[in-house]
């Protein structure tokens, strides 16, 4: 117990580092990709630092209650506005993942099942689920969603950086100071949604749970508090620091081969998913950069909080990776048993 404690310390000490550092170097997104590379070169280093237990979950209920304080009913209006567009991504993501799952499968000479669901872009718990109740290898489901995000989030906020895209956000949330009786009301009221959803066996429980009770919040005009800077970094540290202990030395030995075309396949995915966001940013006369944040391959957490770093209309980028999660989560699994089920009837 003791040792875990010291592990789980070090983790966050060396996470803390590497996001002081980040900031000093004035890079994209400090506080989650100084963690989350200072947990995978500890953690491909073979050194004993253990991400705390439930950090990732907690990290989760402080960002999505951040970013659900942006739903105001002004915001809420212009995002219904645009639901066609949010689903029609989601629905192309699905067909994204069956291309990259191809040239996983073909590439890295693995079974299709575990390349389908190391490619699709939800969220890694609910994919290795899914995988593993249609018989993929998990390792390897989880291993690729790890780079699919890490490579995201490296990728996709240092090419807006170094592009210069920066844009002037008009939602803002509701302008309410800081109240800590009001702010441990709202973290419990997404706590216990999150609870909820998680027993329920809902996907990307912690997020979705947290982000729908303080959007259901926001636009009713029920103003408790707003979040402080601090803990807004402190859970973005939470969130690198879990994501970058899933490296393992000992499988990235065992599968340079995988770990490569995985690699290749996601900055494919990116590319293309950068093309699709421009051309449903110019359909609907959007903004380019944020539909190219909606439509990217990367967490909810993750493309959120680069869409509020940059001021990139968070709640279009927000509701649209909810709503990606949503269809994938509901249709990946339906649609992959048809999709099988069709290839083995046409097998003599």
């Amino acid at each position: 117990m003791k040792r875990e404690i010291s592990a789980s310390l070090l983790a966050l000490a060396a996470c803390a580092a590497g996001a002081f550092l980040c900031q000093w170097l004035h890079t994209p997104l400090p506080w989650m990709i100084g963690p989350l590379f200072v947990m995978a070169i500890l953690s491909l280093a073979g050194v004993q630092a253990v991400a705390p237990p439930g950090g990732r979950q907690i990290g989760q209920v402080v960002i999505a209650t951040a970013l659900g304080l942006y739903f105001t009913p002004a915001v809420a209006r212009e995002v219904i506005t645009y639901g066609h567009v949010l689903i029609a991504a989601a629905v192309l993501a699905i067909g994204l993942s069956y291309g990259g799952a191809l040239l996983v499968a073909r590439s890295a000479n693995i079974d299709r099942t575990t390349a389908f669901f190391a490619s699709v872009p939800g969220g890694a718990a609910e994919m290795a689920v899914l995988g593993e109740r249609f018989g993929g290898k998990v390792d390897r489901i989880v291993v690729a969603q790890s780079l699919r995000i890490l490579l995201v989030v490296v990728v996709v906020p240092f090419s807006m950086a170094l592009l210069g895209v920066h844009g002037i956000d008009a939602y803002e949330p509701a302008n309410v100071p800081v109240r800590i009786e009001g702010l441990a009301i709202l973290l419990a009221i997404s706590a216990v949604t999150s609870f909820a959803f998680a027993w329920l066996n809902l996907p990307n429980a912690y997020m979705l749970g947290s982000l729908f009770a303080t959007i259901a919040l926001t636009v009713s005009e029920i103003q408790l508090s707003s979040m402080p800077t601090l803990l807004s970094n402190a859970g973005q540290l939470l969130i690198g620091c879990a994501l970058g202990s899933r490296f393992d030395r000992s499988f990235m030995r065992s599968a340079r081969r995988f770990i490569v075309v995985v690699c290749a396949s996601v900055v494919l995915a990116m590319i293309l998913s950068a093309l699709l966001g421009t051309g449903l940013a110019m359909l609907a006369s959007l903004v380019v950069p944020s539909m190219v944040l909606a439509t990217a391959p990367g967490g909810i957490a993750e493309m959120c909080i680069t869409a509020k770093v940059l001021q990139l209309g968070v709640p279009l980028v927000t509701a649209a990776h909810v709503t990606r999660v949503i269809v994938l989560v509901t249709l990946t699994g339906p649609l992959f048993r048809f999709v099988r089920g069709r290839v083995r009837t046409k097998r003599p």
